[in-house]
């Protein structure tokens, strides 16, 4: 106990003292336990039982819609198809990405759609009227995300607005900056055109054959080598790891996925494979049509990016700050951390993220319009992030959740453009889309809640 006038030394543990819950819930979540696969299946029903679903409910919600859609729409399982919901869900997925850092502080940017229309109306600018060229035009729009989520920052970290207040009115300001940006300056305006080759081809280029191959094996070996470091070094620290047969599975599993994913791709999914006769110089000749195949460039960078934010939450202390604030932020305050900073830093990585997400979408429809940024594209980001497993109320959340809500919501609109065709289907769409968020967001309050009744939160 200390006195006015006398400097407070922070006191030894003591080991009779409750334990955090807190700390409970990192462990019962993160910490496997048993030596074969019986041991740690019976962990991981016993996670489920005390509220940790993580995304569980994603990924089953994501198996029985593309199974009921493929059984309904033959068309949504077809090759072509697979490629268009991976390329289209691009976009909103990656700014999805930056949204999990935000949302596990407890927070929310809603100016993250048009902050992405904002840096894409940048690149597209200087690359139409300045001819720039495309490094420089995508360096800019990266610059003017890391500025934006500066601002955002700042006003949210010093001034204490609520992030809610600060983003609605940048996303009503950000509608007009970008319409600003494209309606002026030199070259074309308006829904202006993506002229550089090298960006349209990010998400409608696609990868050599060898390529793709090449890109799985990495895939599985990072994976594998990842796994087998971190059960290595809790084996030397006397802790409880992944059993190996569990690992084994593991790493077998995504080989069959990434493999299957792989090998699908690389096939000729062009929609026209027959030839046709044309009149060249007077001749007729049969000319065959152009293929379609190989992994598209975008996969590999939403990977990349998935692995190096993945490495910044899980394995730096930067990551750990994030979870401390998200999970008790005067706790992590009074432990030495930098809440202001970290605040700041959230809302620089989510419209950083949105500027990647804004290229993308560019690339996607080869031109840049207000319209192709509005509260839908914000929306699915947000929806993506929470179906996948994020907690909107702080200290829950994966990047890979990103990746499996974004799926969801993609495929929830490209299965019910192909089943609900008329003036209703676009309300359809929406509907079941608010439906599937509201379904996640009541699983993340009774998770929650599971959870603190059974002491782990």
């Amino acid at each position: 106990m200390t006195t006015s006038g006398t400097s407070a030394t922070a006191a030894p543990p003591d080991p009779d003292s409750a334990p955090d819950p807190n700390s409970l819930a990192v462990m019962a979540s993160t910490a496997p336990v048993g030596n074969g696969i019986g041991d740690y299946a019976r962990n991981y029903v016993s996670r489920l039982r005390g509220g940790d679903m993580g995304s569980l409910p994603a990924i089953t919600g994501l198996v029985v819609l593309v199974i009921l859609f493929g059984l309904l729409q033959p068309s949504f399982a077809s090759l072509y198809n697979t490629a268009v919901l991976l390329t289209e869900g691009s976009g909103p997925i990656v700014i999805a990405m930056g949204l999990v850092f935000v949302l596990l502080l407890g927070e929310i940017d809603l100016s993250a759609g048009y902050a992405a229309g904002v840096c894409a109306a940048v690149m597209v600018r200087v690359m139409v009227g300045y001819n720039a060229p495309w490094p420089v035009s995508i360096g800019l729009a990266l610059l003017t995300g890391i500025v934006i989520g500066t601002l955002i920052g700042l006003l949210r970290a010093k001034l204490r607005i609520p992030s809610f207040v600060v983003t609605l009115a940048f996303f009503l300001a950000f509608q007009g900056v970008a319409l600003y940006i494209l309606n002026n300056g030199k070259g074309q305006q308006g829904n202006v055109s993506v002229t550089d080759d090298v960006i349209n081809g990010i998400n409608n280029g696609q990868m050599p054959l060898w390529a793709g191959w090449l890109f799985a094996v990495l895939c599985v070996l990072l994976y594998a080598g990842v796994k087998l470091s971190a059960s290595l070094s809790r084996r030397r620290a006397g802790l409880s790891a992944e059993p190996t047969s569990v690992l084994a599975l593991k790493v077998a599993g995504l080989a069959v996925l990434v493999g299957g994913m792989v090998y699908l791709l690389n096939q000729n999914r062009a929609i026209v494979k027959t030839s046709s006769i044309e009149n060249v110089n007077g001749q007729l000749v049969r000319v065959a049509p152009a293929r379609l195949e190989g992994v598209p460039w975008v996969i590999p960078l939403v990977v990349v990016l998935l692995v190096i934010w993945t490495f910044v939450l899980t394995r730096t202390r930067y990551g750990r700050h994030v979870y401390a604030v998200g999970g008790n932020e005067e706790a992590a305050r009074r432990a030495g951390v930098q809440v202001d900073r970290i605040r700041i830093s959230v809302f620089v990585i989510s419209s950083f993220m949105a500027a990647i997400g804004g290229i993308l979408i560019a690339s996607n429809v080869k031109s840049v319009s207000v319209d192709n940024y509005g509260g839908n594209t914000l929306l699915l980001a947000v929806g993506a992030a929470v179906i996948g497993g994020t907690s909107l109320f702080g200290g829950k959340g994966r990047v890979i959740d990103a990746i499996i809500g974004g799926l969801v919501v993609e495929v929830i609109y490209n299965g019910m453009a192909d089943l609900v065709k008329g003036t209703n289907g676009s309300a359809v769409q929406y509907v079941v889309t608010g439906l599937v968020l509201m379904l996640a967001a009541a699983i993340d309050a009774l998770s929650r809640r599971r959870a603190g009744a059974a002491g782990l939160g």
